[in-house]
């Protein structure tokens, strides 16, 4: 049964990211707002869902010293693995408007992430859970006056095929929704397949459990870039990152204080290392090619070795 589970977790994701990816394309096309936009802001804040709840929920039950790990190791996962999976596939094709404001807010995030864990004895505080949010909003009103402007500047193609309001908003909605059920059934039923083979449940929570949280984004992201929206794709995923940080560690820091161990902040560091090895990739010829994302897969391979040796 666990492994028709299994399957059928699979098969909401893939499908939930088909509805979701075509419901979030036909709402940029009807507001005139580019997929980059969309990708940074609707598909990244529904595929970064799970990373939410859990990190909230903890919180709330006074629990919440796994957070800062559990960001930092899927912010990585999702610059290295899901780029490097949807490059593979097709090569991405980078927006200026990403290399000028939104790999640089990313960079930044992960930045002022280890400053603020470094500077007040390995704590977020409330306070610091607050600057963050605040970051957030900033990021999020400036994301909004780039869409206006863009809006502004393009005229409504009628020639264009779209789909109705509804039911591109019921496309997000359900593929939304299903995309985060597919998740849960798919890491709770590969948990339950591993413990029965016998694997630890360390080695369970750095790989199963790591990869889990970031399904969403990768099969959204990958589905994306089939489709030949590599914009929303990448949107996808520097969008989810920002949101993780500023977003997540915001309102769990602002909730309770978050401690941080040390072996985070050697995993912030890898995390900036990272983020300016995707720009160079991102900047240079304004594309992700496939060579790229075989190199950013064997420094994914390389991470995954690490944290189980570790």
């Amino acid at each position: 049964m666990v492994y028709v589970l299994l399957i059928a977790g699979f098969v909401l994701l893939i499908k939930g990211a088909d509805l979701f990816v075509d419901g979030s394309s036909s709402i940029a096309k009807k507001l005139r707002i580019p997929g980059i936009i969309v990708g940074l802001t609707i598909v990244a804040m529904g595929t970064s869902a799970p990373e939410a709840a859990v990190s909230i929920s903890a919180t709330l039950k006074g629990s919440n010293e796994i957070a800062v790990g559990n960001v930092v190791g899927s912010n990585i996962l999702n610059l290295l693995l899901v780029v490097g999976i949807s490059a593979l596939i097709k090569p991405m094709k980078v927006d200026k408007s990403i290399l000028k404001v939104d790999f640089p807010v990313e960079m930044i995030s992960a930045v002022v992430l280890i400053l603020l864990c470094m500077g007040s004895s390995l704590i977020i505080n409330r306070i610091e859970g607050i600057i963050l949010f605040v970051l957030f909003v900033a990021y999020m009103v400036i994301t909004v006056k780039r869409a206006l402007k863009y809006r502004q500047n393009t005229v409504e193609n009628p020639d264009e095929e779209t789909m109705s309001w509804l039911k591109s908003v019921l496309f997000v909605v359900i593929g939304a929704a299903a995309v985060i059920a597919g998740g849960q059934l798919t890491v709770n039923s590969a948990k339950t397949i591993a413990e029965s083979w016998g694997v630890s449940e360390t080695l369970i929570g750095l790989t199963v459990v790591a990869l889990g949280t970031s399904l969403p984004e990768l099969v959204t992201s990958v589905i994306a870039a089939k489709k030949g929206e590599s914009d929303m794709a990448l949107g996808n995923v520097i969008g989810s990152n920002i949101f993780n940080i500023f977003f997540i560690l915001g309102m769990t820091g602002t909730i309770h204080p978050i401690k941080v161990d040390m072996v985070s902040i050697y995993d912030i560091a890898v995390l900036i290392v990272i983020s300016v090895i995707s720009f160079i990739f991102a900047a240079t010829r304004k594309k992700i090619a496939r060579a790229e994302g075989v190199s950013m897969l064997v420094m994914y391979s390389a991470y995954t070795a690490y944290i189980i040796a570790r």
